[in-house]
């Protein structure tokens, strides 16, 4: 599983999740603060402004230790409708380009995948 936090300049944290693995509250929780640090590394002015996040209901998202994070990093959380028939805005942008990344290409271990994946975000 890959979750891609982004914004307008491109992907700020791409996190990559083994097969066997699932995640976890504790997990989520973690990964938010991971995404702070590297906003404070690589985007140092975002985090003077209100750093906006949107995020389905998955149970991992509202369970009170990922509330908790949001709230440590200070995020502002924007709600995401409970079924909403609409994709959600970072996933009508990022998966036609991820589309047009791997197009033509033919993988066959799942690290070929990745790999490929993670170099054209970075490449953009």
């Amino acid at each position: 599983m890959t979750t891609v936090f982004s914004e307008t300049k491109g992907v700020i944290l791409m996190d990559i999740l083994s097969k066997e693995s699932t995640i976890t509250k504790a997990y989520y929780a973690n990964l938010l603060d991971q995404l702070r640090n590297t906003i404070r590394e690589e985007r140092r002015g975002n985090l003077s402004k209100s750093v906006l996040l949107q995020h389905d209901n998955a149970r991992f998202h509202t369970c009170q230790l990922a509330i908790d994070a949001v709230e440590k990093n200070g995020y502002e959380l924007i709600p995401h409708p409970p079924y909403s028939p609409d994709l959600p805005p970072s996933d009508f942008f990022l998966f036609p380009n991820l589309k047009k990344g791997t197009r033509g290409r033919h993988f066959r271990p799942d690290k070929e995948v990745v790999a490929a994946v993670v170099e054209w975000f970075h490449g953009t």
